[in-house]
């Protein structure tokens, strides 16, 4: 329907008040239809706010999506900085564990809001959160506090890192 919905306001072109539609539409444009009306990096924040769940999370298109993202905030190698995580929102979801290990906490709690998981992402959450170099810390100084802001997380934790946080 989004789809379909796309091609009927863009028929005419593209409007020009395009962050007034409903996030999800931008999902089924590129930037480029987007370039006339604002930045890359604008489109990628509304994108970021998008329900992702509209797209397949292995689909082609959904890929591309991240890997043009990453191209217009021009992050160089793997390490995502707060502010680009911020921009990307929902889409660092689909960073992979290289991505992860290399940003260290600066994606942890962004992460936490993410519906599942890949093997490769459990296993560089579980390397990042086990370091503790993190803005929460190593798990044995951890609060329920800290707890309630990862609850997204937990699944993920194995033994070694739920044994350390304090009862």
């Amino acid at each position: 329907q989004l789809s379909c919905l796309v091609k009927m306001v863009t028929l005419h072109g593209i409007p020009e008040d395009l962050d007034n539609y409903p996030k999800d539409l931008l999902l089924f444009l590129s930037p480029s239809d987007y370039a006339a009306t604002g930045s890359c990096r604008q489109y990628f924040a509304n994108i970021g706010k998008a329900n992702l769940g509209v797209l397949q999370r292995e689909s082609s298109q959904r890929k591309q999506l991240l890997l043009e993202a990453l191209a217009c905030l021009k992050i160089p190698g793997a390490r995502v900085s707060e502010e680009n995580a911020e921009i990307l929102g929902h889409l660092v979801c689909d960073l992979g564990g290289e991505y992860i290990r290399a940003s260290g906490g600066s994606l942890v709690k962004r992460l936490s809001q993410c519906d599942s998981f890949l093997p490769d992402q459990e296993e560089a959450i579980r390397s990042v959160i086990s370091s503790g170099n993190t803005t929460f810390g190593p798990p044995a100084a951890w609060s329920a506090f800290t707890l309630n802001e990862l609850s997204g997380l937990i699944p993920v934790f194995d033994h070694s890192i739920l044994q350390k946080i304090p009862k």
